[in-house]
């Protein structure tokens, strides 16, 4: 029985990777209607529409969905993003961004000199935090002008995607967790989330713990990446610390993500961590293997591990990560 998929190829390169994904899922003969989407900026200027309601129920319906990317330079900051991102998040109980991260490629030379393969998973909360809007102006567009945004912590939110990372971590050899915050200055969210990991920390004893602030981690991403397994961090830092993740582990041209409902009372969606690319649209230059990676995924989370194995293996082949977006793909369906 072929599984439902609901694809929003979006704006710039995102139909062009997505393509390519959908070919190789083919090849790995995962059966799947799809049901596409026309949303992101380019129908937000046609029409104005971001995401209607009607859409939104269509999904709740559907296995998983499957996005390229979104956003055009024309679409004011926030519009795409807050009214379909973020809503698809929010209205889906997306609560769990899984961004998976392997390579031995480093910013310089000195480094990947001395640096051994490394591969490590980030668990990003998802609906909380910074970008649930909580916020405003005062006296805007006057010289006192004042504006606020909060970050807002449930212990509901984040036990739940603290157990989820500690769940992963069980599942991984190295059993290792390490929780990213900034305690020592954000004394209410990092005090809540610190006791909440802490405490969930004793149902799992055989999983070691660690904690480091995320100016740290930072630091740590570049010269020691290996050092970590699994990471657990808020909604903001973890979208940071992933692109920064991206850039050590290979380029954001290979960086894959889930944003998942685990308890599955709906569909799950799926994206390379990349943006849009206005700039290469239709050159061929866009890298699929992030959107590859993604549906491999996808298909893993809906029960298909064998295809999945089998699509990561077939990305990892270092040679093909040199052609055109057309070739890339093709040399990874050929291999799977």
């Amino acid at each position: 029985m072929a599984y439902i998929i609901g694809v929003i190829g979006g704006d710039g390169i995102g139909p062009e990777v997505v393509a390519e994904g959908l070919k190789v899922l083919n090849a790995a003969g995962v059966e799947i209607d799809i049901v596409a989407y026309d949303l992101g900026g380019d129908r937000y200027l046609r029409d104005g529409t971001v995401l209607s309601d009607e859409i939104l129920e269509e999904w709740r319906g559907l296995d998983a969905l499957y996005l390229g990317a979104v956003g055009t330079p024309e679409v004011p900051p926030g519009v795409i993003e807050r009214g379909l991102l973020l809503r698809m998040r929010f209205e889906l109980d997306l609560y769990v961004n899984r961004r998976p991260f392997q390579g031995h490629m480093a910013l310089s030379e000195e480094i990947a000199a001395d640096q051994e393969a490394f591969t490590f998973e980030v668990i990003r909360e998802n609906t909380e935090g910074t970008y649930t809007g909580e916020g405003g102006f005062l006296r805007r567009y006057t010289p006192k002008e004042v504006a606020t945004q909060g970050s807002v912590n449930t212990r509901y939110g984040v036990e739940r995607c603290v157990r989820y990372a500690f769940e992963l971590a069980r599942s991984r050899p190295k059993r290792h967790l390490t929780l990213v915050h900034k305690t020592n200055v954000l004394t209410f969210a990092g005090d809540l989330w610190e006791r909440t990991f802490n405490e969930v920390a004793e149902e799992y004893p055989d999983v070691a713990t660690a904690y480091n602030h995320v100016d740290a981690a930072c630091i740590y991403f570049v010269q020691d990446p290996k050092s970590y397994d699994v990471i657990v961090t808020d909604n903001l830092f973890g979208d940071i610390l992933t692109d920064l993740a991206g850039a050590v582990s290979g380029g954001i041209g290979l960086a894959a993500s889930a944003n998942l409902n685990p308890d599955r009372t709906g569909p799950s969606m799926f994206e390379p961590v990349h943006g849009s690319a206005p700039d290469i649209v239709g050159t061929g230059k866009a890298n699929p293997t992030a959107a590859i990676l993604s549906a491999a995924m996808m298909v893993e989370f809906l029960g298909e591990a064998s295809a999945a194995t089998r699509i990561r293996a077939a990305c990892a082949v270092p040679e093909i990560q040199h052609g055109t977006t057309t070739e890339i793909g093709d040399a990874i369906a050929e291999r799977v």
